[in-house]
């Protein structure tokens, strides 16, 4: 494994109507030549190597966090378990909670959206998710866009990760800037067969509340 990871000071974010949001978070894959050496646990679920990079990001596209170092085969709940910034979580260094899609667990610091929702509190909950969730979506489709070579790379794990951080480093400074970018390069959209995890229990209290307190 490659320890490469960035962090950033993690903000609120404010978007339809969630309380204490501190980031969307959500895996992309970059796609590299196959390595040498471990060759087999570069193969993604699409069977193209790739290094899975870990992203977090705030309302203004500006991404607070970013790990790259698991291989393509690696899972986005193990990566984020794994993270330095998973251990800062549970140490109650940070007063919010991310917001993930259904390949995480529900925890008190990332929520997920109900997996089948009830009319009404609960499928609003998911509208206001999924909306507000959408940011990491578009970020990441931002930096894929500035950045052509995040298309594909060939070079060694070790560099293609070196190269992933250098290019949030530069999309941050390119999105303080005001600075234009091309179109965006559209995510691939949900994956019907993900595993969905089962959900911490705490996690599922703490959604329930937050459904009843901000969407009846």
């Amino acid at each position: 494994m490659y320890s490469l990871c960035t962090h950033f000071i993690l903000p609120k974010l404010s978007v339809s109507g969630f309380p204490n949001v501190i980031g969307c978070i959500d895996g992309t894959h970059i796609p590299i030549k196959a390595p040498s050496i471990n060759e087999g646990d570069y193969v993604n679920r699409k069977s193209i190597h790739s290094i899975n990079v870990q992203v977090i990001c705030e309302a203004t596209q500006i991404i607070t966090n970013v790990e790259a170092k698991w291989p393509g085969s690696v899972h986005d709940a193990r990566i984020f378990r794994e993270s330095s910034l998973c251990q800062t979580f549970q140490q109650g260094q940070y007063n919010g909670y991310l917001l993930g899609d259904r390949g995480y667990p529900c925890l008190p610091y990332l929520m997920t959206p109900y997996p089948e929702p009830e009319p009404g509190p609960q499928t609003r909950f998911n509208l206001a998710h999924s909306r507000t969730r959408a940011k990491v979506e578009m970020t990441i489709g931002i930096l894929k866009s500035r950045f052509q070579c995040l298309r594909g790379l060939r070079v060694s794990p070790e560099r293609a990760c070196d190269i992933i951080v250098a290019c949030v480093v530069l999309h941050n400074i390119a999105t303080i800037r005001g600075e234009s970018h091309p179109p965006c390069i559209e995510e691939d959209g949900p994956e019907e067969h993900r595993q969905i995890l089962e959900a911490n229990r705490d996690g599922r209290l703490l959604r329930d509340r937050i459904c009843q307190n901000y969407f009846y």
